[in-house]
């Protein structure tokens, strides 16, 4: 009986692993994932972002911004510095990509407030204020160019 299970083991052992293996999801796929998020789970679709978008205001976004999200999406959230951003699945999305930016600003507002699970990213919500939030919707239709504002301190960068 010992050398039965030992033989079961020594079979299922590759198919054991080869089924944790990651593989990244195909374009048929990715675009199902996009389309549902954008159409289905996300919610916000019609929320309008009270603040108008100032140089005051998108300044404020952008120290909400630096104060939480920088260590996922990098100071400039176009996750420059950021080791692990492509390395992980799903990859940490630049905020400045057409999927990011063709949410509606309550959709972002949406998405910061509650997360997206099971994607890493989380909710926002009891660490911001409402207005802190949508001042971050804004900072992210005004993101700087790529590497303009150097790498996290986190990951032994330094802010320029």
């Amino acid at each position: 009986m010992k050398r039965l299970g030992s033989l079961i083991m020594l079979v299922a052992l590759p198919t054991l692993l080869a089924g944790c293996a990651a593989k990244p999801p195909s374009k048929a796929e990715t675009k199902i994932a996009n389309w549902t998020k954008h159409h289905v789970t996300v919610g916000g679709k019609k929320d309008i972002n009270p603040i108008k978008a100032s140089e005051g205001s998108i300044d404020e976004g952008k120290q909400s911004f630096t104060a939480y999200c920088m260590v996922c999406h990098g100071l400039d959230g176009q996750n420059t510095g950021v080791p692990f951003a492509t390395t992980i699945s799903p990859q940490v999305p630049s905020l400045a990509s057409a999927e990011v930016q063709s949410y509606t600003d309550g959709q972002l507002h949406w998405v910061i407030k509650n997360g997206i699970y099971p994607s890493g990213m989380p909710p926002s919500s009891g660490d911001f204020s409402d207005k802190e939030m949508w001042q971050m919707v804004l900072y992210i239709r005004h993101l700087p160019k790529a590497g303009s504002l150097g790498e996290p301190a986190v990951y032994g960068g330094a802010a320029k």
